[in-house]
């Protein structure tokens, strides 16, 4: 078999090799502990710093804006419970119970969260998605309360890559006194955006779906917003989050960073043009099948489909014997037996929502690849079809 064809951007990407190139001194010469005053602990203070500098030039940030985390989760659940914890049980029980407001449709690392916020006191509205997977800002606006502290919408899905009216929603939350806060994991790197053109007071996002190391992360936290710690122990990050630096990671990050302002509207139009070519390769050539997802709000170089009389898992495992790597839902929740919550959420129905395939695009994807793909895939439905004791076409 060839290489890999790489079909999973949306769950992890490959380290750029740049990045690569600019982590390795920090693994090795350059090892010094950044919160150290002698001259090697300044070279990982001043490493930290640039990559800082470099992320917040991506967002259109202050660099004292930006925190960096261990990742998308830890930065969500910082954001939640930053805010979400101030009034209720685990902050002594002053105040009045926190309100909160997300969606359906978000991450596990954003729900989760949300489902501890309420044994402890808080209050969770969970506003409904329509049969994209898009937030209406009215929805938002109807289910806002007086102790509403918090809106939480994220950016862009990351199953099926429709794009919410973030900035709208924002707007909502801050006429009502409230936070907002969005997980950008995937739209960072992908979508050309500055923090306040989305007005967002907490951004989380994930070094490594845009070509970063994996475990490194940031939270944006825009100047002047209250928030919790959410680690506790030394004094790293300002006193906002201890923990020793993992200052290769976050130079990784910084590296990334640096790769998608220089590459990033290129790349966009050419994974957009990717995905294009699958939705017009498929079009027509199977029945009871459809493409899930905004039409025209979404992701660049993401696809998401749903085949009837197929388990997703089978199409996954089938296509990763052609060596081609797909996914079926989340890579959060892929050992899970239950279907998408995001596609439920979107009013379709569990039998055909447990028929979901996804592909993502990157830096490495190819023409070639795709239309690998569009050859093998027709005949993987055909003959997991002939298979099925639940197709009936």
């Amino acid at each position: 078999m060839d290489r890999m064809t790489y079909f999973d951007h949306a769950a992890t990407t490959p380290v750029a090799p740049e990045v690569r190139e600019a982590m390795v001194p920090y693994f090795s010469e350059k090892y010094g502990n950044s919160a150290t005053l002698y001259e090697l602990g300044g070279e990982s203070r001043q490493a930290l710093e640039d990559a800082r500098a470099s992320l917040a030039a991506l967002l259109g940030a202050r660099p004292e804006e930006v925190f960096f985390t261990s990742g998308g989760t830890e930065s969500d659940n910082w954001a939640l419970k930053g805010v979400g914890c101030v009034s209720c049980a685990c902050a002594g029980g002053k105040g009045s119970r926190p309100h909160i407001i997300t969606s359906t449709a978000e991450h596990h690392a954003v729900i989760e969260p949300c489902k501890f916020l309420e044994t402890i006191g808080a209050e969770v509205t969970y506003v409904p998605v329509d049969r994209h997977g898009r937030v209406d800002p009215a929805d938002v606006r109807k289910a806002l309360r007086p102790n509403t502290k918090l809106v939480s919408v994220m950016h862009a899905n990351n199953e099926v890559g429709t794009v919410n009216p973030v900035r709208e929603i924002a707007d909502v939350a801050h006429a009502a006194g409230a936070l907002f806060h969005t997980d950008a994991v995937q739209s960072v790197g992908k979508l050309k955006f500055t923090v306040a053109e989305l007005g967002a007071d907490l951004l989380s996002l994930s070094a490594h779906k845009f070509h970063g190391p994996k475990g490194v992360g940031a939270l944006y936290i825009r100047k002047g917003v209250k928030l919790n710690p959410f680690m506790h122990g030394g004094g790293q990050e300002r006193g906002r989050r201890a923990g020793t630096s993992n200052v290769a990671g976050i130079v990784g990050l910084g590296a990334a960073a640096k790769i998608a302002m220089t590459e990033r509207d290129a790349e966009t139009r050419r994974i957009s043009a990717l995905a294009d070519r699958v939705r017009s390769g498929l079009t027509g050539r199977l029945e009871a099948f459809e493409f899930v997802g905004h039409p025209s709000e979404r992701l660049p170089g993401l696809v998401t489909m749903l085949v009837a009389g197929i388990e997703g898992e089978a199409m996954v495992l089938a296509l990763d014997a052609e060596g081609i790597a797909t996914a079926s839902g989340s890579a959060c929740t892929s050992g899970s037996l239950d279907p998408s919550h995001v596609l439920l959420a979107m009013g379709i129905p569990a039998e055909r929502a447990h028929g979901s395939l996804r592909l993502s695009f990157g830096r490495a994807s190819t023409e070639e690849e795709v239309d690998r793909f569009l050859e093998v895939f027709p005949p993987i439905v055909d003959r997991l079809r002939k298979m099925s004791p639940t197709w009936k076409g």
